[in-house]
Order: C-alpha cells, then structure tokens, then sequence
C-alpha cells in the first residue's frame, strides 16, 4: 500500500513538472510583457533560441517601452537575452548578450535596508516575479522582469556601414563617438586632450570602471580646455566600479583616477527635483589639491546617463569635472534648470544692478549659503518675495564677506560654536556639526531658522557656494516644531517632553518667547555642576523648564 502511494506522488510530481509552462507560454500569458514578445517574434534569432536553446532573459514591461525614446529595430531584443539560464542568485558582476559583439550587460547589487535591489544596467529587476522553467526540447531557461528597455550602444547611420565599431570600449566610443546615435552631442574637444596627453590607457583600460566625458559645449570659454590636463583626464574616470545612475546610492563618494598621494579627487551622483523633473548630476570633489587643482566640488549635468562599453559605462557631461574657472555669479547662471537656478530667478527680480547681485560680483572672497530651488517652493517665502526691501536682507543674510569651506567651519567649531558675520549688519550665521559614524552634517542657522547644507564646497575662482535646503532669515515653523528639528536643541527638548510641557509650544494661537540652552550650554552647564545636572535629570523632574518660557 506504501508503495502504491509513493508511486501515485511521483506520477503527480512528474505530471505537475510537465504541465510547469514554457517560458515562451509565460510571455504569451503575461499581458504586461506583451510588447517585448511581440518584438522577440519578429526576431528569427531569438525565436529560435527560444525554441532551441538554454538562455536568460530580461523582459521590460509594456510601461518601460512607452518610457523608451530609443531606436527600436528586432535586434533590440537580442541584447536581452543571454546564452546561458542564469538565476537572480547566480547572475555575476556581467553576463554577455547575444547581441552582435556579444556586448555585456552589467549587474548591480544595491544594498537596502533590509534586502538588496538587482540592477541589469540601469533597469531594475522585479525580483519577486523572476522564473524558470524548461522548453519543449529540455533545455534551461530563466526570465526576469526589468522596468527599463536596455538600451546598447551600435553604430547607426551611413557611418554604421563604412566603419562598424562593435561592443568598443569606453577609448573606442571616444574614438568613434561620429558613428554612433548619441544625440546631438560631440565629443572632439575631450578627445583632442586624451589624445594630446597620451591618457589613451586610461579609457582603454579593462575591467569594470566608470567613464565621464564632456561634451564640446563644455569647453566654452575656449580657455577651459588649456586648464584639462591629465590628472585632471584621471579624474574622470572611478576604476573598479561600474555605476548607472538609478543602480548607484546618490552621495556615495568613490575614488577616481586621480587619488593619489598629493591630489585626492572623488565622485558621487547627485539628484535633485526641478518642479515633477529630477535632473542627475555628477560631482567630483578635490578633497586635497595643488597649485594647478583646486580644493573644492565641480557639478556637471548628465546630459546623456547609461551608455554600456565593454569596460563599464560611460556619462556623457555638460562640463568638464575638476576645473574651477568660473564666478559665483556664473555658477548661478550657468544653466537654466540648474541646482540654484530658483536662486538666481529671485535675485534678477531685484533688477540687474541690484546691490546683492553687486555685492556678488565686486566681492573677491566670499562664501554663498544658497537655498536650493525647493526651499524657495515655501508659502511663507512665496510671501516674502514679494516684498523688495525685506528680500535684500534676506539675501544678504546668505553671504559672507570671506571664504568658508566646510573644513574650516568644522575646524572652527570644535571649542565653541562659530558664529561668523553676514553681509547684512549685526547679523550672524551659526553653524553646527552633527557626526554620525564618519559622516559629517553641517547646520546653519541665520535669522532664527535652521538649515541643513545638502551640498557643501562647490568651488568658484571668488569663493565658495553651499547649498542649504531652506531660506534663512524667514520662519516657517512653531516654536515647538524649531525645538524639535534643531539639533543643537535635543536636550532642552527631551527634557519639555516631561509633563507634555512641550505640547503648549505648538498652540499657533500663542505668542512665545522661549529662551533655550543649546546642548553645548548644558554639557558646560553638567562638566561644572554634576550633582544639579543630575538632579535636574531626574525623571520625576519636569517643571523646571517653565522658568525659560514667557508667554
């Protein structure tokens, strides 16, 4: 009787693995992968590897096609299939594609939180809806869902046919940049330099690396280019790291080329909202420098993101990264959905001779606390603006007449807290320091309100911009909601949570004047009174804090 069951379950089991569907079956029941299967069955190839072989691949959605503003012939499909049934566990830092040159698709593993994301080039997998089966002739096969079509890089055009430049490597992309389908960009004046500077191993080099190169119209002023030399062509490219945009952490810094004992550059990719559009930059930040570098961060546009080459990815920029050869002013201006281009809107308001525009230009040394384009998006500043007079003092609030890189706010501030003076009178900024591990955050305070620097040393020839994410100068919040957000206050704070003390300061309706030790006064305050601090700390203790209100 045993036996007899034993046998019933393997004939089910049997019956079961030959009714599993077919991974052609699966694409045909799915109605979101229909536009990938339809461009698979006009592709002989790919239908009879489908039919024939062992083979992974990776299916964008009907949502990602309609996002898709590439060239879209059949070949498109073979650089989604790879000849080898590969599962998401298995998948290495590359696979190769059948498309012609076998170009490889690179992979990323993206720690989160709790799980890691899976990235083929810059598309992201939908792990949960991963499958594999086998075909009618046994042979192994996987599909993966993506959220973007992969898009490679071929030759295209008349150019296509005369010189066929297949799966190059980021030197030969450069080499032959006329061939392929970039857009209207030209890349002649990067070129030239790699060239002239015999910096062809750096492009050439194999493995997995990531490339930035600039496009001509970066090179204007003429004279930015007699600034590139070749530390500065080392510093566009990060070796050992293949980096898409979506598939790399915004802010992680990574070591260039051009890390070595005297100049130390680094590199990270930067987001930012301008209204529903986010716009992608890339930073490179000259940490240590020399007579011909200097310290200080460089932003430049992606203007083209994601080009796979056979030794990593490619980014196209708007400028080149490393050279600081423009004002505050020109920073500002630079682009028209640049990151402070809200900023600049409002000062030309003030008319184009304006005394805080003046200032910005007549000044040789000085340093610009720039609110980002959101921070001008609040109610309450939309209401400031308005107003002329209180705008100018709003503005002046933001800059100060020498150069403060952030080092040396933090070094400044390691006894006391450092205040410095403000282009408008009697009025100073107060800065904080907040570590977490081995990151620094940096806090100013102007006019009462306190702001975060997002993005801190961006180098200018005058000086230096940091970006901050609120205006100074204009409250936005209750006494309560300023307690509670500013770091410099986390004790007094903690300590009105007792008794709900602290739930009084969020009335709206009332006027307060709440005056409040920063945690640097108690800290002083527990080293020379230990006992009364403790005493004070008490968890029966609460009512004190009501001495430091008048209502």
């Amino acid at each position: 009787m045993a036996g007899l069951v034993l046998l019933l379950v393997l004939c089910a089991s049997v019956v079961g693995a030959e009714r599993k569907m077919t991974i052609a079956e699966k694409l045909r029941e799915d109605a979101d992968l229909s536009q990938f299967l339809a461009l698979l069955e006009r592709n002989a190839v790919a239908n009879t590897s489908l039919q024939y072989r062992q083979l992974t691949l990776f299916a964008p959605t009907n949502q990602a096609f309609q996002r898709y503003a590439g060239e879209m012939d059949d070949s498109l499909v073979l650089y989604h299939i790879a000849n080898l049934a590969t599962t998401l566990s298995n998948l290495d830092y590359a696979i190769s594609s059948d498309l012609d040159g076998n170009p490889p698709l690179w992979v990323t593993r993206r720690s989160e939180a709790m799980h890691d994301d899976i990235y083929v080039n810059n598309a992201k997998v939908d792990i949960s809806r991963s499958f594999q089966s086998v075909n009618r002739n046994g042979k192994r096969q996987v599909l993966h869902i993506i959220d973007q079509v992969l898009q490679p890089l071929q030759p295209h055009g008349p150019g296509a046919l005369a010189s066929p430049v297949y799966n190059p490597n980021a030197y030969q992309f450069l080499e032959h940049s006329d061939v392929f389908n970039i857009g209207p960009h030209r890349l002649r004046s990067f070129r030239q330099k790699v060239n002239q500077l015999h910096k062809k191993g750096v492009l050439d080099a194999e493995g997995r690396n990531t490339f930035f190169i600039p496009v001509d119209e970066g090179f204007k002023p003429t004279t930015r280019s007699d600034l590139i030399d070749g530390k500065v062509i080392d510093g566009h490219v990060i070796p050992r790291h293949v980096l898409f945009t979506h598939a790399t952490h915004s802010d992680r810094e990574y070591e260039t080329e051009a890390f070595s004992d005297n100049v130390k550059v680094i590199i990270s990719f930067s987001t930012t909202k301008n209204g529903m559009e986010e716009l992608t930059y890339v930073k490179s930040n000259t940490v240590a420098g020399d007579a011909k570098h200097s310290r200080g961060v460089v932003m430049a546009d992606i203007v083209r993101a994601n080009i796979p080459v056979k030794n990593g990815v490619v980014h196209l920029i708007q400028r080149p990264l490393m050279v600081v050869d423009t004002t505050v002013v020109d920073f500002l201006k630079e682009k028209e959905d640049g990151p402070l281009c809200k900023l600049y809107e409002v000062v030309m308001d003030l008319g184009p001779n304006n005394q805080f525009l003046s200032e910005l230009h007549n000044l040789k040394d000085l340093t610009l606390f720039a609110p980002s384009n959101e921070a001008w998006n609040e109610y309450s500043v939309q209401n400031v603006i308005r107003n002329h007079q209180k705008l100018q003092e709003i503005l002046k609030l933001h800059l100060v007449r020498e150069r403060l890189p952030m080092d040396l706010i933090i070094h400044n501030n390691m006894n006391q807290i450092y205040q410095a003076p403000t282009a408008s009178p009697r009025k100073y900024l107060y800065f904080n320091v907040l570590t977490k591990g081995n990151n620094q955050t940096l806090t100013v305070e102007g006019g009462g309100v306190n702001a975060t620097v997002t993005q801190p040393n961006i180098a200018a020839t005058n000086g230096f911009v940091h970006i901050i994410d609120r205006v100074l100068g204009v409250p936005y919040t209750t006494v309560f909601e300023k307690l509670k957000t500013d770091p410099m206050l986390n004790i007094t704070y903690n300590l009105g949570k007792r008794q709900m003390f602290n739930q009084q300061l969020g009335e709206a309706e009332h006027r307060f004047t709440y005056f409040v030790p920063r945690d640097h006064a108690w800290l002083k305050f527990q080293l020379r009174h230990p006992s009364a601090f403790k005493a004070l700390f008490r968890e029966d203790i609460g009512y004190y804090v009501s001495g430091f209100l008048i209502g």
